[in-house]
């Protein structure tokens, strides 16, 4: 089978392009050929990239890039022709709202061409994909398909001209390309993600839907925790809905515990200013082994996000080398952390909560964390490897009427 992956992005950016990978390595051991479709980015990631890549909307002019985030005609040309030459008998898209857009979905369905999408975010059903307002009100208001809500409340980064962009590209999609009925399936990275479309979207019901956690390759023996570390690790984005602030809050109540923080945002700076105590140490940007190592000589992960987070890779990473996670109880968290077995949950934005986790786990003996930590390995073998993840998927590929 020959299986067009399709994302805004060819570089790991984020987690949805960690999956994006991870799924073109996990098709071409299983024998499949792989064809990606993305932007051009000096970031890229070599293997893969091809000549039918477009510019992205940030190295054009404003006015060019605003209207491609709407509907963009270069992406649709240039999928055009790489469909000619290629021939996929699949498409299956991660993001592409607000940057290949949905001019793609055309294109595919007039080259009769399955399309498989995994809803990484809430794009579809919120024009700001967080469900979250600029000051950290979790809202829905959108959810009924009244996208001048994300205007009024400013929803994106608490600006009147993004937040008119995003109200205005979700019209365009829900006027005239209708994704639910363009896109011939869906696969949903958690249970909590599918009901919260569901809503948005009833006809989901008679479309070809599954829930299949993200997964990870599997990880080198060096990788794996080697015992009880001796400080707490949030690694990923530094931004708003992260929940950092209330990390913070919590460590400067503990100042004998250590905390680092790992990546890079636009709130670095911000977070950085609430510290009061020598024991959180900021540690910047990391990748690769090193990334592998700060994770591996920790106690626990945390994450205390303060919006509706879907699947964090950060767990499953973090689980599949044997470290517990303690992550607020919002969004598809509570999915992946069992309570006392692989980690601890507390209730988003309680800093009180927060610490009675960190508690819990500083309490735990040397063999009850062993114990946890073999739970974590034994759960993420289970559930998040790519052997669990290539049944569902290739059987959801193979229920589609036209593919091979």
């Amino acid at each position: 089978m020959k299986i067009l992956l399709i994302n805004n992005f060819h570089y790991i950016k984020g987690g949805s392009e960690a999956v994006y990978f991870n799924m073109a390595r996990m098709f071409t051991a299983a024998g499949h050929s792989v064809v990606f479709f993305s932007c051009k980015d000096e970031r890229n990631d070599t293997w893969g990239a091809n000549d039918y890549f477009i510019q992205s909307n940030n190295s054009v002019n404003p006015l060019l890039g605003a209207m491609r985030y709407v509907y963009n005609g270069s992406a649709k040309r240039a999928l055009e022709r790489l469909v000619a030459a290629e021939k996929p008998d699949i498409a299956h898209i991660h993001l592409f709202w607000g940057g290949l857009s949905s001019s793609i979905l055309g294109v595919l369905k007039r080259h009769n061409i399955p399309v498989v999408h995994t809803a990484h975010d809430y794009r579809m059903v919120c024009p700001a994909y967080t469900f979250r307002r600029p000051d950290g009100t979790v809202c829905e208001d959108c959810i009924s398909g009244s996208y001048i809500h994300c205007l009024t409340n400013r929803c994106s980064k608490g600006r009147l001209s993004y937040s008119a962009l995003m109200a205005a590209e979700a019209y365009f999609r829900r006027w005239f390309i209708r994704p639910a009925e363009a896109i011939d399936a869906f696969v949903f990275v958690s249970r909590f993600s599918y009901e919260q479309h569901l809503k948005a979207m009833p006809m989901l019901k008679d479309k070809p839907c599954i829930v299949a956690h993200n997964a990870i390759a599997p990880l080198p023996q060096s990788a794996m925790s080697e015992g009880m570390g001796d400080y707490y690790l949030y690694f990923g984005r530094l931004s708003a809905e992260k929940g950092l602030q209330t990390l913070i809050a919590a460590f400067n109540a503990m100042p004998h515990l250590r905390l680092k923080i790992v990546g890079e945002g636009d709130i670095a700076e911000q977070l950085k200013g609430l510290v009061t105590s020598p024991n959180i140490e900021f540690c910047g940007y990391q990748s690769g082994d090193t990334l592998r190592t700060t994770i591996k000589n920790c106690k626990a992960i945390i994450v205390p996000s303060e919006w509706y987070e879907n699947n964090p890779m950060t767990i499953i990473e973090a689980q599949s080398a044997g470290i517990p996670a303690i992550g607020a109880r919002i969004g598809g968290i509570p999915e992946i952390i069992e309570s006392g077995k692989t980690g601890y949950l507390f209730t988003s934005k309680s800093v009180v909560e927060l610490t009675d986790a960190v508690k819990a786990m500083e309490s735990l003996s040397e063999a009850q964390y062993n114990d946890m930590s073999r739970c974590c390995r034994e759960v993420a073998a289970e559930k998040f490897t790519e052997q669990a993840l290539y049944p569902k998927i290739i059987e959801l590929y193979n229920s589609l009427e036209h593919t091979i």
